[in-house]
């Protein structure tokens, strides 16, 4: 009988670690298992790659920052504009950081953490266009590009009907129509906007002053990942609470930063 407890007592111990080791290993994959962060890069300083090819910007040093909070290594899918959000749905992606504003829309469909960051529209106009202000496009023979499935885009929709609206598939092929004068403005956010000026001062104006409310960005996770989801808010709060926005703010868009306080402009990760 003695004999008998004792095999049990061993059996038992021997389960016991057995789970034990099953536990660490499961929790030792999971922090292993990469985090696969969707963005387009096309979308220079935030998305782009640098002269080797490999991902740069700010959406990238955050991407890394997030995975180094989870303790997850960084897997970068570079994807169109428009794929990004069914990458989600598909689960090709875990999180996407692409300078995504947070819509109705799109809320429809995904999940988006707390803001990181706020924009406003602005206008690359074409030197020749006689355009000083938004109102000015919304008549007939005027030409506005924008980029497809953009913020930029649903507002000329909206409010341009008088215009012609052409939704064009990247940043640059706007900039190109409008420095070429085959349209009369871009309608896209203030940065790029001013950062495509400053590339383009002969041909181009930027007109940055604020004509619809604040856009917010945020990090977009499918609908049933909300544990990830609680996660990303909780980076968010300590990135910015430790300086982490003002490093890739002076890293990344000091000047920026310098010509929006000169001109009285919130700022971006404000």
């Amino acid at each position: 009988m003695k004999k008998r407890v004792l095999i049990v007592m061993v059996l038992a111990i021997a389960g016991m670690l057995l789970i034990g080791c099953n536990s660490n290993s499961k929790d030792q994959i999971s922090a292993e298992k990469p985090l696969i962060v969707g963005m387009e890069l096309a979308y220079p300083p935030f998305e782009t790659k640098d002269d080797q090819g490999k991902p740069s910007g700010v959406s990238v040093d955050l991407a890394y920052a997030l995975g180094e909070y989870l303790g997850r290594p960084v897997e970068i899918e570079n994807t169109n504009w428009d794929g990004l959000i069914p990458s989600l749905q598909t689960g090709k992606v875990d999180v996407v950081i692409s300078s995504m504003t947070i819509t109705e829309e799109r809320q429809e469909v995904v999940d988006f953490s707390v803001p990181y960051a706020r924009s406003y529209l602005g206008l690359l106009v074409n030197k020749n266009a006689n355009i000083k202000q938004v109102e000015d496009l919304n008549q007939a023979g005027k030409i506005v590009d924008v980029k497809k499935g953009t913020t930029g885009n649903i507002y000329a929709t909206k409010n341009l009907s008088q215009a012609t609206v052409n939704a064009l598939s990247s940043e640059n092929a706007c900039v190109t129509e409008v420095t070429q004068g085959k349209a009369d403005a871009f309608i896209y956010d203030q940065l790029t906007i001013y950062r495509q000026n400053q590339a383009n001062p002969d041909t181009t104006e930027a007109i940055l002053i604020p004509f619809q409310d604040s856009e917010s960005w945020g990090m977009a996770v499918n609908k049933d990942n909300q544990e990830l989801l609680a996660e990303i808010d909780s980076f968010i709060g300590e990135f910015k609470a430790q300086g982490g926005f003002a490093e890739l703010t002076e890293k990344y868009l000091k000047e920026e930063k310098e010509t929006f306080d000169a001109l009285g402009f919130p700022w971006f990760f404000n």
